[in-house]
């Protein structure tokens, strides 16, 4: 099996081009609803760290459905690849057969990696902490399970049944694990409800997205399901990165005057208690001199 057998020869650079705008207008428009769902919540934070945290939030969403995706994807061009090759010696054939659940594992944790790398490196997410970026990266588990279960419903030929046994262990281990208490399996049931609009909101723009390419001839059913809609992350993940790096948010949002007020450096910054101590001295040896 080739490359070429998984890329459709006519997704040309105006083609690409015009899913990239389809894919840009959709986050955007993801994005212009967040925030206006931000407006009516009744979080302790302003409306301007509200409307950032859940954006970015939203943003965590695609970078980590993104990630699963494309190791899960892997797996499956992999594995397909191994079909084909069936009776045939060769390295490839030989590890795959005796150590494809090693491999899959080891895909995960890549996926794992690349995630990390995306969202602080390449799309740096400051305005959600390490918590809120497990339970978005949880979340983004229960989005690819429901597409490969889709998938699997449609009839697709690929073998998913692997994939999706091992992202349901790893939320079975999220949720419950040795030494979780019962506050503990609260709090990530809290934490899925909580973010549950986002991942509705993401599972309708990667459905929507998915439709207009394989409804346009830009992605192609025998390549597979999963590939094309690995194509569609990819795009919507260039969208947030260009959304991101943009700052159009900021244009949208403003930053209050007050927060920018305290963000400034005061007048005396530079007058340290050091130096207006000193004052004090030498004024008190004035007094002794005089």
């Amino acid at each position: 099996m080739s490359i070429e057998a998984y890329i459709n020869p006519d997704f040309g650079w105006t083609e690409k081009f015009i899913f990239l705008l389809a894919s840009f207008l959709g986050v955007f428009t993801c994005v212009i609803l967040v925030i206006g769902i931000s407006a009516f919540s009744r979080s302790g934070k302003t409306f301007y760290e509200r409307s950032h945290t859940r954006v970015q939030e939203f943003y965590e969403l695609i970078i980590s459905g993104t990630s699963i995706m494309s190791f899960s994807c892997a797996y499956v061009i992999l594995n397909h690849i191994y079909s084909k090759l069936q009776g045939q010696s060769g390295i490839f054939s030989t590890l795959w057969g005796n150590w494809k659940d090693f491999m899959l594992l080891l895909l995960i944790c890549l996926s794992c990696v690349l995630n990390t790398v995306l969202d602080r490196l390449i799309i740096p997410l400051k305005f959600i902490d390490k918590t809120e970026k497990a339970s978005v990266r949880m979340l983004g588990m229960f989005y690819a399970i429901i597409i490969l279960v889709y998938l699997n419903f449609m009839g697709d030929e690929s073998e998913y049944n692997p994939v999706m046994m091992y992202y349901l262990g790893l939320l079975i281990g999220r949720f419950v694990y040795f030494d979780a208490s019962f506050s503990d399996f609260i709090d990530a049931v809290k934490s899925i409800l909580k973010h549950l609009p986002l991942l509705a909101l993401g599972l309708t723009l990667t459905g929507a997205l998915s439709w207009f390419g394989f409804d346009s001839g830009y992605l192609l059913e025998r390549n597979y399901f999963i590939v094309g809609i690995f194509y569609t992350q990819l795009f919507m993940l260039v969208s947030v990165f260009l959304l991101h790096h943009s700052h159009l948010l900021d244009f949208l949002v403003r930053k209050p005057r007050d927060a920018e007020r305290t963000s400034e450096p005061h007048a005396d910054a530079a007058y340290s208690p050091e130096e207006e101590y000193e004052d004090y001295e030498e004024y008190d040896n004035y007094d002794d001199y005089r």
